[in-house]
């Protein structure tokens, strides 16, 4: 009931006035229970003071139950009990002890098996307790209710079918108490039954048959695959063994390990392609079970070619060595490849170096063969070794390529003559060279090898008035090195011109020559020679003249001749020791001596004067002459550009011995021309050396210093008297030369002067031109010998 419910009237109840209530102060004492009720003094009424739970008051499960309190009045004490029954009501549901009950039942259990469940207790009696139980819908459960004696309901858990686990493993029921309350209330328990396995389910893999692509050469403990193999057990009976049957090959388990637990199955060894492209294992799965159960399948490997084996090159058949002369298209080497990979990654590609520029080129002769021909010419002196390196490479990504080198010797063949390096050789010579010196080394080039690169020189013949250049000349015929065979004299020999030739050694040899230009220098190693004037050896030099003489007066002119050339002959007058310095000058070039001033009384009568003649050389040369000049009053004078004869006797005895001089130089010439011409006639004539256009300049050349000493004798020659002419002729013919003397135009003039050489040189001039000069210049001499007069 609610709080302040009306329970009953106490005063009207037990005869009470109610006013009395209060003056007696009425109390109510509960006895063993809270204060629930209370009494309302003023109305006596009592009535619910707390809610009332009749299970907190009767906790014993009986049918009836009494709340017994006393009434307590005051002024008198008065005392009254009351009993107040609590009727039961249904507020309270009924509640399993356990919520949740577990059963564990093997999955071999025959139906009809029995199992005990906890039952619910209700708080409410009689017919508010436990009514009866329901079980939530089972196939395989269900429940048998009974009573007990007490009237208590109690359950039982009963199997009604066979129960599998694989297929269910747990089965989740629910327990429903309901009481007989109106309204009935319930209460639920959860029962939760587990079945046990028994190993009645063999290993199941997901398939039978198992397919890996496995690249090659992979990493030892690489994972290859994970077998997974079911076992609809649990437990022991679910708990799997790897392992290979007797189905799979030794090699394979050396290839690949299998985890007995895990079920990897891992490289152990080394798995190359080109040693196998696949593997096949049979495996098992076994339970742990009291009688072990197993699950089987294979395992297929798929090996995949990997570009891991380089191309490879070989040269099956080489000819080393060939000839420079071989002919285009002849096989040099035959080469092999090959590549143990498969697919694209087998296909290989072969070149060589430099295959644009070398002189071969391939040619495939079959599927792995190739010919290595001769494509252009070879010339061994260009290259002589062919260093050819062939590359293969596989078209595999990435590409992988291997080389071979191999080396071609060219063998040389006599094709290339031996070279000069110059086509002419002009070499100088100093005159008066030592006999055997070393003129200069001469050597061509051959660029072929061995026999054919062996030189030998040779001097081509040629002769120069009757003498060859093997005379004057020698040639190491290993070295080319060229030597002179004699002394050679500038004023006699200018200049040689002939060839040398090289000739190798090869079959058949080859040769060329080269053009050697010998020229003579000049030295200084001839001393002035004093022609004017004119003395015997180591006599004095007389001149007079008059003491009248003006300033200027030409005394004497020393005139020297030098037979070297240039500058070694030019000749340079001083005057080395004088008396009187004042009276006379010296010029240095045309050697002139001549008066500075008239002669005074005080002046001596006789001068002395010494001239040297000094040439321009190096280090230079000289003569001297030392004039006495006495002074008369009085001389006679003569004309100086009308000859006058001079009176003396034809026949004295230097005048005898120049004729016999002459006349024998005459016959010899004379001899000489026959016997030359005598041998022109006898054998052929030497082909006519080509003179170079040098030889030719040397020749004008030559000329020209004829002609200069011809005109340095004119220039120096006076239009003199006789004596003046005799002394000259004497000096030019001690030297060998002709001195010719012509009148002067016109007439009466006076007379020139010349000195000819009579030999110009024996390699310019022609033997029959010179003989002709010297005929018609001796014929010339002869007659003004004889007539000196005319």
């Amino acid at each position: 009931m609610e709080e302040g419910s009306f329970v009953a009237n106490l005063a009207t109840d037990l005869g009470l006035d109610v006013r009395s209530l209060v003056q007696r102060e009425a109390k109510l004492d509960v006895i063993h229970s809270k204060n629930y009720l209370d009494i309302n003094k003023d109305t006596g009424e009592l009535f619910i003071r707390e809610r009332i739970d009749r299970e907190s008051i009767c906790t014993s499960k009986t049918t009836s139950c009494f709340l017994k309190m006393d009434v307590v009045l005051e002024n008198p004490i008065r005392i009254f009990n009351l009993e107040l029954e609590i009727m039961d009501i249904n507020d309270n549901a009924p509640v399993f002890r356990r919520r949740t009950m577990h059963l564990d039942v093997s999955e071999a259990t025959a139906p009809g098996e029995r199992f005990s469940l906890t039952n619910a207790v209700d708080a409410d009696v009689g017919s508010n307790s436990i009514k009866t139980y329901y079980l939530s819908e089972s196939q395989y459960f269900n429940i048998d209710i009974q009573t007990g004696s007490d009237g208590s309901k109690y359950v039982d858990l009963v199997l009604s079918g066979g129960l599998d686990r694989e297929e269910h493993a747990v089965h989740n029921l629910i327990l429903t108490a309901v009481d007989g309350g109106v309204p009935a209330r319930s209460g639920t328990a959860s029962i939760v039954i587990n079945v046990l396995d028994i190993n009645d389910n063999a290993p199941v893999f997901g398939r039978d048959v198992f397919t890996v692509h496995l690249p090659e050469n992979p990493a030892a403990g690489t994972v290859v695959t994970t077998l997974n193999a079911t076992d609809s057990d649990e437990g022991a009976n679910a708990d799997l063994v790897y392992s290979y049957t007797l189905y799979t090959s030794e090699k394979t388990q050396e290839l690949f390990t299998l985890d007995p637990t895990t079920g990897e199955i891992r490289v152990k060894g080394v798995v190359d392609y080109e040693e196998g492209q696949s593997y096949e294992m049979y495996v098992q799965a076994q339970d742990r079970g009291v009688s072990p159960l197993s699950g089987h399948c294979k395992v297929m490997v798929l090996v995949t070619d990997l570009n891991d084996n380089r191309p490879e090159v070989t040269i099956k058949s080489l000819k080393s060595t060939v000839r420079e002369d071989v002919a285009v298209g002849t096989l040099i080497a035959v080469i092999g490849i090959s590549d143990r990979d498969s697919g694209v990654n087998g296909v290989v590609d072969l070149t060589f170096n430099q295959q644009a520029a070398l002189p071969f080129v391939l040619n495939k002769s079959s599927e792995d063969y190739f010919e290595l021909l001769v494509s252009k010419p070879l010339d061994r002196e260009i290259i002589s070794r062919y260093d050819i390196t062939f590359r293969v490479t596989d078209r595999g990504s990435p590409s992988l390529s291997d080389n071979e080198t191999i080396t071609v010797e060219v063998l040389d063949i006599n094709d290339n003559a031996p070279t000069f390096p110059q086509s002419l050789y002009m070499i100088h010579v100093m005159e008066n060279n030592a006999p055997g010196a070393l003129l200069t080394s001469l050597s061509a080039l051959d660029p072929d090898l061995n026999e054919n690169q062996y030189l030998v020189y040779f001097i081509m013949e040629k002769e120069i008035v009757n003498t060859s250049m093997s005379m004057l000349f020698s040639i190491n015929p290993e070295n080319g090195n060229l030597y002179a065979l004699k002394t050679f004299d500038y004023e006699r020999e200018r200049d040689f011109l002939f060839h040398i030739e090289a000739r190798d050694s090869g079959v058949p040899p080859l040769s060329s020559n080269v053009t050697v230009h010998i020229i003579i220098l000049d030295q200084n190693d001839n001393t002035p020679l004093i022609v004017s004037p004119w003395r015997a050896q180591g006599s004095l030099i007389e001149e007079v003249i008059p003491r009248s003489t003006d300033k200027g007066h030409l005394v004497a002119k020393v005139i020297a001749i030098d037979a070297d050339s240039e500058q070694n002959s030019r000749v340079t007058y001083q005057l080395l020791q004088i008396t009187d310095a004042t009276l006379f000058s010296l010029d240095q070039y045309n050697g002139e001596i001549r008066t500075t001033r008239m002669f005074s009384y005080r002046d001596p009568r006789q001068q002395r004067m010494v001239v040297v003649a000094k040439d321009n050389g190096d280090p230079p040369l000289s003569a001297t002459v030392t004039i006495k000049i006495s002074t008369v009053e009085h001389v006679m004078s003569f004309s100086e550009t009308t000859e006058v004869p001079l009176e003396y006797n034809l026949f004295t005895d230097l005048n005898l011995y120049l004729v016999i001089g002459l006349g024998t130089v005459s016959f010899l010439l004379l001899i000489t021309i026959l016997v030359i011409i005598v041998l022109k006639c006898q054998k052929p004539k030497p082909k006519a050396l080509k003179m170079p256009p040098g030889n030719r300049n040397s020749i004008i050349s030559r000329n020209s210093v004829i002609s200069q000493r011809s005109s340095t004798i004119a220039d120096s020659t006076l239009i003199s008297s006789d004596a003046y002419w005799y002394s000259l002729f004497l000096a030019e013919t001690r030297k060998g030369k002709v001195v010719v003397r012509q009148p002067i135009v016109p007439k009466g003039a006076g007379y020139f002067v010349s000195s000819i050489p009579r030999s110009i040189g024996p390699s310019e001039t022609s033997d029959s031109r010179a003989s002709t000069l010297q005929v018609r210049t001796l014929l010339r001499w002869r007659l003004l010998t004889l007539t000196p007069s005319q």
